[in-house]
C-alpha cells in the first residue's frame, strides 16, 4: 500500500498526473479537479491509494486524505468500483457525500455518472451507520462547473473510450438550447444521459 506521494508535477491530464519521485515518473489517476490544483514542475504532495489487479497496478491520488479515505470505502458497495467511485468525487465533496447518504438523497447522489437509483439506495444501505456528516458540511459545490470532466468520466465507466467520450461531451456542448433558456444549468445526470443519446445515434 502506497499511503502518499510526493514529487515534482511532470505532467497533468483530465484524469491523471505524473509526479516524479526519486528519478520515476509515477501516473496518479486523479479527479479533474485536483489536477487543477497541481502546477507542472512545482513540488506536490498526494494522499494515495493503490488498485491491484491481475493485469494492472493503479495509483489513485487526492489533495486531501478524506478524499482518499471516502474513495476507498464507498468501493465496498456492491456495483461500485475505482472509475465510478472517483466520478463521485469529482462531482460531490466528501461532506455533500455523507450528508446525501444521512439524509437518503437519492437525488443528489443520482448525480453522479454511473450512479443509478439502484446503486445510490445501496450506499446508503450500506454506508448510512459508516459515514459520519461533519459539522457545517458544504453546500451544493462548484463542481457542476466541471460538467465535461464527469460526464466523460462517466461515459468511460460505463465502457466508451477516450475518443467516444470526448466526441459526446462536445456534440453536448455544442447543443446550447439545453440550457440557454434556464438559469440553472442541467445536472450532470441529465447531461450523461443526452451524451449516451447522442453515442447510440453515432452507433445507430
Amino acid at each position: 500500500m502506497i499511503a502518499s506521494v510526493r514529487g515534482v508535477v511532470r505532467g497533468i491530464g483530465p484524469d491523471h498526473v505524473v509526479i516524479e519521485v526519486g528519478g520515476v515518473g509515477l501516473v496518479v489517476s486523479c479527479t479533474p479537479q485536483t489536477g487543477r490544483a497541481l502546477r507542472i514542475d512545482q513540488s506536490a504532495s498526494l494522499a494515495t491509494t493503490m488498485i491491484v489487479r491481475e493485469d494492472s497496478l493503479t495509483l489513485f491520488g487526492f489533495v486531501q486524505d478524506e478524499e482518499r479515505d471516502l474513495f476507498s470505502v464507498v468501493q465496498t458497495v456492491s456495483g461500485i468500483g475505482p472509475r465510478i467511485a472517483l466520478a463521485l468525487l469529482a462531482t460531490l465533496t466528501p461532506d455533500e457525500v455523507r450528508t446525501a447518504v444521512a439524509k437518503e438523497d437519492l437525488a443528489t447522489l443520482t448525480r453522479v455518472p454511473g450512479i443509478g437509483r439502484k446503486g445510490a439506495q445501496r450506499m446508503v444501505l450500506e454506508l448510512k451507520e459508516r459515514l459520519g456528516v461533519l459539522p457545517g458540511a458544504d453546500t451544493p459545490s462548484s463542481h457542476s462547473t466541471d460538467w465535461k470532466d464527469s460526464v466523460r468520466l462517466g461515459l468511460e465507466s460505463l465502457g466508451w473510450n477516450t475518443n467516444q467520450a470526448a466526441s459526446a461531451v462536445e456534440a453536448v456542448a455544442a447543443r446550447t438550447e439545453i440550457w440557454a433558456d434556464t438559469e440553472k444549468e442541467p445536472e450532470v445526470s441529465d447531461l450523461l444521459k443526452e451524451a449516451l443519446r447522442s453515442l447510440d445515434r453515432t452507433r445507430g
